[in-house]
C-alpha cells in the first residue's frame, strides 16, 4: 500500500509514541519532518524522490529565513534521518538519502552552572505566609530538591509516580529516554521534601494509587512540563537569587557538584541515564584538575622521579 509523506510521518509518530517518547520530543519531531515534507511538496518533490541535495537545499533555507543556529540545524537533520531511516526499513522508501549528508557538527558549549551555595539558597528558603501559597511551596520543593538530588530530566520528574518512589531505601525508579529504566538514589532532604508534600497531596486528591503521578495541581491533574518550568523559575525568583532556573540547570549542576566532589564519572553516567560516558564528559563541567591530580597519585606511570 502506498502512502503518503504525512501519512508515513503520522504512523512514525505513533510508533515513537508507544516507545513512551515525551510529548515535547514528539512535537519537535513533528515540526522538524512535516517542515521539510511541506518544503518538498512546495516543490512538487515526492518523498521517494528525495536527494541530499533536497535536504541541503532546504536546511540553507531555514539558516536564511528562520536564522536558525547550528544546534537547530543538526536537530532538524536529526529528526529527518530518523524518519526516513524508519521508513526506508518499512520499505516505504528504497533509500535513505539523509545518509549521504553531512552536518558538521560544532562543539558542544558546555550548561551554565550555579554554585552549591546558590543552589542551597533556594532549596532552604523560607516557606510563603498564605496557607495555600505554603503547600504550593512543599510541592515545589519537592521538585526541586528531586531535580537536584538525583539529576532528574524535566519529563522524568513530570512522569514519576508512587509506585516508583522506594522510601525506605532511598530509591527511585526512573524511565528515561528510549523508555530505558535505571534505579538511582535520592537524599534525605528530598525524602523529607517527598513525605511533606505527600501530606498536602491528600488534602488536595485523598487517597492515592500506586499508579498516581506524585506532581498534581489542585485539581487533581498531573503537572505539565510547562507548569513545573514555570514553578521551578518562580521559586528561584522569590528566594532572590538572579539566577534563571530550569529543571535541565539543576540536572546539570548535580552531575557538576557530584562529579566535582566524588571524580566518579561512570557512577554519575550512570545516574543521569547517559548511554555513553562521552555525553557525560561534555554535559558536566569537568574538574580536570582534580582528574589529573588522581591521575598523578593513581597510576603506575605517572609517579615523577625524585631527584
Amino acid at each position: 500500500m502506498q502512502y503518503g509523506a504525512m501519512q508515513l510521518l503520522s504512523m512514525w509518530l505513533k510508533e515513537r509514541e508507544i516507545q513512551n517518547q515525551s510529548e515535547h520530543t514528539l512535537d519537535a519531531y513533528f515540526r522538524d519532518v512535516s517542515g521539510f515534507i511541506n518544503f518538498c511538496y512546495d516543490k512538487e518533490i515526492e518523498l521517494k524522490q528525495v536527494e541530499a541535495s533536497d535536504l541541503r537545499e532546504y536546511l540553507a533555507l531555514k539558516v536564511e529565513r528562520d536564522q536558525l543556529n547550528s544546534t537547530s540545524l543538526q536537530r532538524h537533520l536529526t529528526s529527518i534521518r530518523q524518519f526516513m531511516k524508519w521508513a526506508n526499513e518499512g520499505q516505504h522508501l528504497d533509500m535513505n538519502p539523509a545518509n549521504d549528508f553531512k552536518f558538521k557538527r560544532q562543539t558542544r558549549p558546555l550548561p551554565g552552572m550555579i554554585d552549591i551555595e546558590t543552589v542551597q539558597q533556594i532549596l532552604d528558603q523560607a516557606a510563603p505566609e498564605k496557607p495555600v501559597d505554603q503547600q504550593l511551596w512543599l510541592r515545589d520543593k519537592a521538585i526541586l530538591e528531586l531535580l537536584y538530588s538525583s539529576g532528574l530530566r524535566l519529563a522524568e520528574v513530570q512522569g514519576l509516580c508512587i509506585r516508583d518512589v522506594d522510601f525506605s531505601r532511598h530509591l527511585l525508579r526512573i524511565t528515561g529516554k528510549g523508555n530505558k529504566t535505571r534505579i538511582i538514589p535520592f537524599g534525605s532532604k528530598a525524602k523529607d521534601s517527598l513525605i511533606e508534600w505527600l501530606k498536602v497531596y491528600r488534602i488536595w486528591q485523598g487517597e492515592f494509587q500506586p499508579e498516581s503521578h506524585i506532581f498534581i495541581t489542585r485539581q487533581g491533574n498531573p503537572l505539565s512540563a510547562r507548569q513545573i518550568e514555570k514553578r521551578v523559575k518562580m521559586q528561584a525568583q522569590r528566594s532572590g537569587v538572579s539566577v534563571d532556573l530550569h529543571p535541565h540547570l539543576l540536572r546539570h549542576c548535580f552531575a557538576s557538584h557530584m562529579l566535582s566532589n566524588s571524580g566518579d564519572l561512570r557512577a554519575v553516567q550512570e545516574m543521569l541515564g547517559h548511554s555513553s560516558l562521552s555525553t557525560t564528559q561534555i554535559y558536566t563541567q569537568l574538574d580536570f584538575e582534580r582528574l589529573a591530580q588522581v591521575y598523578d597519585q593513581t597510576h603506575p606511570r605517572a609517579h615523577k622521579d625524585k631527584v
